[in-house]
């Protein structure tokens, strides 16, 4: 017997409210390792979106080590990461961050038998630098960085490895000449450097270049010998065993496989050769893939089909053993002889900090970036896809089925939401009326979706609406060839998938085609707007900080960007049409959907004006647009108050223009041209 409620979808009551998703959400950044201590940070919008660091102690107590006046987060590449390290001895290290409001490195002593960290302490100079992916080298008195300077407004800023000295605080470059670094790693011995370096307009997962050279006994850099990688070749996470041989990983062979250097770095050889990618796209410093127990075995984490695993492989043989787990997204892995540090989610638990001893193979979950856990019930499990798209090719998704313990829709038959493998026919799953779908193009738009447990998701299908959570052609996960299927082509595979993923949906059954409704951020944002503009496929649509004119955004974003649209659309100089034609802003007279669009204001990264061009263009035709604008947000919102208005904004919206009514109390929003009144 059915005894839920019968309700619209869309009016369905949930207890997943925006109120609960943001009072226990942090986000869970970088990892470190020292000794028997874990060190992390967390970003938590609840606290004025700060990133704290925190240790774990052996004993299993957890410490925040960040003062309230500081935040644990550099800009480097705007788009940071690789914000701390950890020297000093086991159980009383020393932490060196970089400070979000000045961007200087802080010393701050950890007190082993305390609850917390000493003062930090300053140690490079008040000056416009920043500082990333710092490795410390005790023998030496040093910590290697990459640090980007902005210290001239007539140049582009300036980016090199440093040595800086721990004491006193004097920096030395070693490292200089190309557009970009990263990862600066030294040998166990403390005798070699190996690094990553890359040109424009190459990306880091476009192509870059490891290199190794001798660190001299003046503390500079000897001969430098290039060691893999090129302008089609992408390395990541080099990394050193613990006898000093050289690993990382290449995309040579159309996966990103993890190779090791001969003893004179005198060629390279395959430790695992996989069809399976075991890197991604850095666009963050500080992600790791894989580590050492011993020089016999690697630790690492691999993705097939969209799906992440752990493995275990033997370096002598190249086996790989797989680790069961019951996770599906691998964020960061860190390896020591005793145990393993990851972070990890799944369809039904949230990304969260695991770490896994490899003794006794126990695993254990030790902070989750969100506490709630609402029943079971009320949540959506992400059914992995696969779509035919344009030119005879397949394109991936996660949909999830509206799914509500105590709800139905008029006519619906199929329990807690329909199952897209298991349709048959005319679509089969519901009946009667169908739900409305948003299509999430995610951003990047080298990235890539995942299906671990997001309540923000979850917020909508627990509402009655559908998702489908779209891995267009360039998204990372599939290998080299499907990530470089956007290469001169953004703007029309991105879009292809995301309108062909929507209509085969449609065709099976589980969407309504008159309430579709495609969202997204920042490059995901650029596809949405595309998508409402050239297609008649979307009912409305949401745009967070989108690109709208191409031409305005190849003159006006930040370095580590500022080519990228060479590899993605083609040289601006030679294919300027193509810039205008690509621009959502130049297809308005197409544009007859409602739209949102909320942009923070700090924004370096996509800057306001890209959102204020289509919101005028939208008030001058006459369509129905709300813009929302948040002070102090800048490339992603962060803040608690601000990501519970963004939602609730966004659910208000859809309900005017799709006419149904809300079982929540939301403050409204202002939506011009809705009705002819302006006002929603």
């Amino acid at each position: 017997m059915n005894d839920k409620t019968i309700a619209p979808y869309g009016s369905w009551k949930s207890p997943i409210s925006s109120g609960l998703i943001v009072a226990a959400s942090i986000g869970i950044g970088d990892v470190a390792l020292h000794g028997d201590d874990i060190y992390w940070t967390e970003m938590r919008p609840a606290d004025d979106a700060r990133s704290v660091i925190v240790r774990r102690a052996p004993d299993g107590m957890m410490y925040d080590l960040t003062p309230p006046e500081y935040s644990a987060r550099t800009r480097v590449h705007e788009y940071g990461g690789g914000a701390f390290c950890v020297g000093g001895t086991d159980g009383a290290g020393v932490v060196y961050f970089s400070n979000f409001a000045d961007q200087r490195i802080y010393k701050q002593a950890v007190m082993p038998h305390s609850d917390g960290a000493g003062a930090p302490q300053p140690l490079t100079p008040e000056i416009d630098m920043r500082y990333a992916d710092g490795e410390i080298c005790a023998r030496r008195g040093v910590m290697v960085c990459v640090r980007e300077d902005h210290s001239s407004s007539w140049r582009e800023a300036v980016n090199s490895i440093v040595a800086i000295d721990l004491e006193r605080g004097g920096s030395r470059v070693l490292a200089s000449g190309a557009s970009f670094y990263s990862s600066p790693r030294i040998s166990p011995d403390g005798s070699t450097l190996a690094w990553l370096s890359w040109n424009h307009p190459n990306m880091p997962w476009d192509g870059c270049e490891l290199w190794v050279a001798a660190l001299t006994a003046d503390g500079g850099l000897g001969e430098r010998r290039l060691v893999a990688g090129g302008p089609s070749e992408s390395i990541f996470q080099p990394s050193w065993s613990p006898s000093g041989a050289l690993h990382f990983v290449s995309d040579r062979t159309g996966w990103w496989n993890i190779y090791r250097s001969a003893a004179n770095f005198d060629g390279v050889e395959p430790v695992c050769a996989m069809d399976a990618e075991f890197g991604k796209p850095a666009w963050v410093f500080g992600l790791s893939a894989y580590g050492f127990a011993s020089d016999e075995r690697i630790i690492c984490a691999y993705t097939q089909a969209g799906a992440w695993h752990i493995g275990d492989i033997d370096t002598a043989s190249g086996a790989l053993t797989a680790v069961p787990t019951p996770f599906t997204d691998i964020g960061t892995l860190h390896v020591t002889p005793r145990h393993v540090a990851f972070t990890a989610g799944s369809p039904t638990m949230p990304m969260s900090l695991m770490r896994h001893d490899l003794v006794d193979g126990s695993t254990t979950r030790l902070r989750s970036s969100n506490d709630v856990s609402p029943d079971e019930g009320y949540i959506s499990r992400p059914q992995p896809i696969e779509f035919p798209t344009e030119n005879g090719l397949t394109a991936h998704a996660f949909y999830y089925p509206p799914t509500n313990r105590d709800f139905s829709a008029p006519g619906e038959t199929a329990g807690d939401g329909a199952d897209a493998s298991a349709t048959g026919g005319d679509g089969g799953g519901a009946v009667g009326e169908k739900p409305p779908m948003i299509v999430i193009s995610h951003g990047g738009p080298t990235s890539a979706a995942d299906a671990s447990l997001d309540l923000r998701k979850q917020f909508w299908t627990s509402r009655g609406v559908a998702l489908l959570d779209v891995n267009y052609g360039g998204s990372s996960g599939y290998g080299t060839a499907y990530r470089r299927r956007l290469n001169g082509n953004w703007g029309v595979v991105d879009v292809d998938d995301c309108v062909n993923g929507a209509n085969y949906m449609v065709a099976q059954g589980l969407a309504d085609a008159d309430r579709l409704i495609i969202r997204g951020s920042s490059a995901g944002g650029f596809t949405t707007l595309l998508a409402l503009t050239t297609r008649d496929t979307f009912g409305a649509g949401a745009s967070y900080y989108g690109i709208s004119e191409l031409e305005a955004l190849a003159h006006d974003t930040h370095k580590f960007e500022s080519r990228y649209m060479d590899t993605l659309v083609g040289r601006f100089a030679e294919h300027q049409e193509r810039y205008r034609e690509r621009s959502p802003i130049s297809h308005i007279d197409g544009l007859s959907a409602p739209m949102i669009v909320l942009q923070g204001l700090d924004d370096e990264i996509v800057p306001p004006n890209q959102a204020e061009l289509m919101v005028d263009a939208l008030r001058e035709k006459g369509l129905p647009v709300a813009y929302l604008t948040f002070e102090g947000e800048q490339h992603g919102f962060r803040q608690a108050a601000n990501i519970r208005r963004a939602l609730e904004a966004e659910l208000y919206f859809y309900s005017k223009v799709f006419g149904f009514e809300l079982a929540d109390d939301i403050a409204p929003v202002h939506i011009d041209n809705l009705g002819g009144t302006g006002e929603g």
